[in-house]
């Protein structure tokens, strides 16, 4: 006969960092160490534990709740979807309180409630982000020294002007002077001078 069980964990992050995560395929693989296919849809089909876990998202309120219905590769077409309900508190430290309410299990599959979701789920997930803190904390110091690193001041690049073409130099105004060729003098003809006639008359 299926049971139900509740089970409390304290995790070292936000309700929304933990809703978030879970609902995402590559924050819940990197979450549990399996591979898995997440939605934040309702109705959108889900898996986990490289598909040994698979179910449908059936409510969901952001930050606060999430309820989807799981099986496992284990359970027989005699048992019905178990039904799992996270619901998220914060506890005002940046940890939450996450109580997890797990329905309708196959009464002979009872390691889930003995062991299966503290080594498969609470445990990953503690681990998971608090090196996710870790590594934020790390990372906080160097933007601050950066941030407080003063900041050389910009050049305003000189504006180039656009490189003119060469004029030729421009003539000055006025009248301008042609110097015109001389025509090549002629040469002089040499007239022949006659002799003076002599005042002989003529020859009769």
């Amino acid at each position: 006969m299926p049971y139900s069980f509740i089970l409390t964990a304290t995790i070292p992050a936000s309700p929304e960092e933990i809703y978030e995560a879970w609902l995402d395929s590559v924050g819940h693989s990197e979450m549990t160490g399996g591979e898995a296919t997440m939605s934040d849809q309702v109705g959108a089909e889900v898996s986990a534990w490289d598909g040994y876990i698979s179910g449908r998202n059936l409510e969901l309120v952001p930050g606060e709740r999430i309820v989807q219905s799981w099986r496992t590769s284990e359970f027989g077409d005699e048992h019905d979807d178990s039904i799992i309900t996270l619901v998220l508190q914060s506890l005002g430290d940046g940890s939450t309180l996450l109580t997890l309410e797990h329905s309708n299990v196959p009464d002979e599959q009872r390691s889930y409630e003995e062991e299966g979701w503290q080594s498969n789920y609470f445990e990953p997930m503690a681990a998971y982000f608090t090196e996710r803190k870790q590594k934020s904390e790390r990372a906080a110091p160097k933007k601050a020294a950066a941030k407080s690193e003063p900041k050389a001041k910009r050049v305003a690049p000189v504006k180039r002007a656009a490189p003119k073409a060469k004029t030729s130099p421009r003539k000055k105004k006025g009248k301008t002077r042609r110097k015109i060729a001389a025509a090549p003098k002629r040469a002089k003809k040499r007239v022949k001078s006659r002799a003076p006639k002599s005042g002989r008359g003529k020859r009769r």
